[in-house]
């Protein structure tokens, strides 16, 4: 995905139940009932890839971003979503990805190497349902 021609990412999502955890920045707290995660190689070694999470976070506020307590700073978490929103109601969403990457990471990124969807229970061992749609990449 060349990010200089389109550099918004939009989706919808939807969780169903939230998951209760007091501290999402610690490991045993890495859990999100839906996360964007996009992903930007680095050389060779899997320790030099980059990826913003767009999270539908557990506590923090929206906007609020924290370095991925399993890979540190290359790996940026952001909250897109928080407890305080509603479960069982679609959200749309729409980021600017060249951005996010330049104020999170600092970096001027062109390409996007992968794009993934991921609702993460494992840490925590809670159980969540949650849906994803119209994921796609835009000028505006």
């Amino acid at each position: 995905m060349d990010l200089q021609k389109t550099p918004y990412l939009n989706w919808s999502w939807r969780i169903d139940k939230k998951l209760a955890i007091s501290n999402e920045k610690t490991k045993g707290g890495d859990d999100f009932s839906a996360r964007i995660y996009l992903i930007v190689k680095g050389s060779w070694a899997f320790w030099q890839t980059r990826a913003i999470n767009y999270v539908w976070a557990n506590n923090s506020r929206v906007n609020t971003a924290w370095a991925n307590p399993f890979t540190g700073g290359n790996v940026i978490m952001v909250a897109a979503r928080s407890a305080t929103d509603q479960t069982k109601h679609w959200y749309t969403e729409k980021r600017n990805v060249l951005k996010d990457f330049k104020n999170y990471l600092g970096e001027d990124i062109r390409f996007i190497d992968g794009l993934a969807i991921m609702t993460d229970t494992d840490n925590a061992e809670g159980e969540v349902l949650s849906y994803y749609a119209d994921i796609y990449f835009s000028e505006q």
